[in-house]
């Protein structure tokens, strides 16, 4: 097909170029492959890393859900992302461009990170860290938050990344809850043009958490900050001593050994630690990673989350490492100081592939195109999206403006808990605005209700994954009862993993992610997702961003509250609110037109760019909006 979009079907084809040069040419018939030899795709997939030794058995499954992968196998992730690298070309390759928001600028090779991450995994054992300890990482977005990840996991510490937006009492939560003796931070960071006091706020946490005895901290901002005496020590006074340039063996790992403990906080009670491991984990992203955005050597990739989130973990450290690709970092706000920082820097730096968060596309899309339109980003390939269900609207402008109507979105479906993406198209793969597309290799993925009965076509329902995969968090640290609780509990029979997520399947198979069950509005008896009203009125021209909640109501059980964010260029009024509901009304039906619409200049939102409704449930209902620490602003 010479068009690359067919409107009868909504469907947008790949280019000629990119179906002639992809890394995995026909999907369908690898995928029927791997669900009938799911053992052996996933053995295949990890003979392309290096074991110290391989695996006794690829799945073991006698104590489920408490899945093991590569069973007996040794093995160490930064071994795969950085030691093997050392004896060949890519030595020499640029593994990580990182730019300050101030606009400094630094670049490392596989080689020069290699020795970073060796010398502060010699000052971590001289610190007294020990195998199998949990140490915690508290920074700002530079390039020694990577090389503090990389270096507990050379030495099989496990890392808790904490992100550096959080406040002090989830910091100390964190700390208390992994019992860390070690913590790394740094003074600040910079962010929309001011430092942040990362190292007060650290001090802080020390003070309710006795368990933390050496804290160490990198020199962002040279502000003035609180050094403990025998506590406190200043990262690159340790790395200049002589100590820090000796040499270090990477720590050989067993395969089901914890490379880290990520926190995710639910809407209630206290966030969950999900363990991770060497093995399954590095298996799992690193092929993830590879099929889905097409790796070539030559790429530059630029995944513009925070490593403080599994989106990071995954795809701005682990996966791009292993498969040699180099790093696009980026410490500040997508705005700061114009809304065109982004484009510039995919200018500067050609970068090739781009991957967000719906809510950052919808925040610079406010700003129009021509933002966009006077910088050059021929030198993108794909495009991603990743964090909640991106609306049709901002697809189609995150394709048209930012893509120029060549590039491939794969807008990927997955979870802290799953470790990698679950459903996401391939870029050989027709595209639907919105759409999920299918599920990843190895993967059996089904719609049902609470029965467990699969959902009709095009109805919605619970999402559930119905076989173990190398990815997956094999527990929550120090509460196994409650991982199989939240997780297995409710199809314990058939033994699938509940995601939490409520979606439907179209009549091609593609997935449709409606959002979390909480976040499933029931009107008069009828189901609406809160991102299908909210997509509605995004289709509108003068909006944005939009947000829409359930409130309760006796009469029909909930009604729809909607918040809104207009572009540049419109104003708010009476007139322009009525407007907007009767247009959700005329998109979904009378059921959907919101009771309650207000207009807003942000929205509370998480730094991985997931809204937190519940915010402004509570703000409507006036009630407590609780803990609000993992939020951006």
């Amino acid at each position: 097909m010479d068009h690359l979009f067919d409107p009868s079907k909504n469907m947008y084809y790949p280019p000629k170029e990119i179906l002639k040069k992809a890394n995995v040419k026909d999907y369908e018939s690898l995928y029927k492959k791997s669900i009938e030899d799911r053992e052996g795709y996933w053995a295949a997939e990890a003979r392309k890393l290096e074991w110290y030794r391989k695996w006794d058995q690829v799945l073991d499954d006698s104590r489920k859900p408490f899945y093991k992968w590569f069973s007996g196998g040794k093995i160490n992730i930064v071994h795969n992302a950085l030691d093997r690298h050392q004896k060949n070309q890519t030595r020499n390759k640029l593994a990580i461009i990182w730019e300050g928001e101030p606009g400094d600028v630094r670049t490392f090779s596989y080689h020069a990170l290699n020795r970073e991450v060796t010398r502060f995994a010699n000052v971590l054992k001289a610190m007294g860290a020990r195998k199998g300890e949990v140490i915690t990482i508290y920074m700002p977005q530079i390039p020694e938050l990577v090389v503090a990840m990389l270096a507990c996991a050379k030495i099989g510490a496990p890392h808790s990344v904490v992100y550096g937006g959080f406040s002090v009492e989830a910091l100390a939560e964190r700390i208390e809850d992994a019992q860390s003796r070690i913590l790394i931070t740094a003074d600040g960071g910079f962010r929309r043009g001011k430092p942040t006091q990362l190292k007060k706020i650290a001090n802080e946490a020390m003070q309710r958490s006795a368990t933390i005895e050496v804290c160490i901290a990198v020199k962002r901002t040279g502000e003035e900050c609180y050094m403990e005496n025998d506590r406190d020590f200043w990262y690159h006074d340790l790395m200049g001593m002589p100590i820090a340039n000796a040499g270090c063996c990477t720590e050989q790992t067993d395969s089901e050994d914890p490379l880290f403990i990520l926190y995710t906080s639910g809407t209630t009670g206290k966030p969950k630690g999900l363990v991770h491991t060497h093995g399954g984990y590095a298996v799992y992203t690193a092929t993830t990673y590879r099929d889905v955005f097409d790796i070539k050597p030559e790429d530059r990739w630029w995944c513009a989350a925070d490593p403080g989130w599994i989106t990071g973990h995954s795809y701005i450290v682990y996966a791009p490492l292993i498969n040699g690709a180099t790093i696009m970092m980026y410490e500040g706000a997508p705005n700061h100081p114009y809304p065109n920082r982004w484009w510039s820097m995919i200018e500067k730096y050609g970068i090739n592939i781009l991957y967000t968060s719906p809510t950052a596309i919808r925040g610079l899309m406010r700003f129009g195109a021509s933002w966009a339109d006077r910088h050059n980003l021929s030198s993108l390939r794909l495009l991603g999206s990743v964090g909640e269900p991106i609306n049709p609207e901002a697809w189609k402008w995150y394709y048209e403006v930012i893509g120029k109507s060549r590039c491939p979105i794969m807008d990927t479906w997955w979870q802290t808990e799953t470790g990698g993406f679950m459903i996401t198209p391939l870029p050989v793969m027709p595209l639907k605005p919105g759409s999920a597309a299918k599920p990843f290799f190895g993967n059996e993925i089904s719609i049902v209700d609470d029965h467990g009965k699969e959902v009709k076509q095009g109805d919605e329902g619970n999402l559930i994954i119905k076989n173990p995969w190398p990815g997956m968090a094999r527990t929550i640290l120090g509460d196994p009862d409650r991982y199989v609780e939240k997780y297995w509990e409710k199809y314990k029979e058939q033994g699938w993993y509940l995601a939490g997520d409520s979606a439907r399947v179209d009549e091609d198979g593609y997935y449709w992610i409606i959002g979390r069950i909480d976040d499933v509005i029931k009107v008069s008896g009828y189901r609406l997702g809160s991102a299908e009203i909210e997509s509605a009125l995004v289709s509108h021209p003068a909006v944005s961003e939009a947000a829409a909640i359930g409130l309760p109501d006796e009469l029909r059980g909930n009604i729809i509250h909607a918040t809104v964010i207009l572009r540049q260029n419109f104003t708010a009024s009476p007139a322009l609110a009525e407007e907007l509901k009767v247009h959700v009304e005329k998109e979904i039906g009378p059921i959907a037109k919101p009771s309650f619409l207000e207009f807003a200049d942000s929205l509370p939102k998480t730094r991985s760019g997931k809204i937190m409704r519940r915010v402004l449930r509570a703000k409507a209902l006036g009630q407590d909006t609780g803990d609000l620490t993992t939020l951006e602003e």
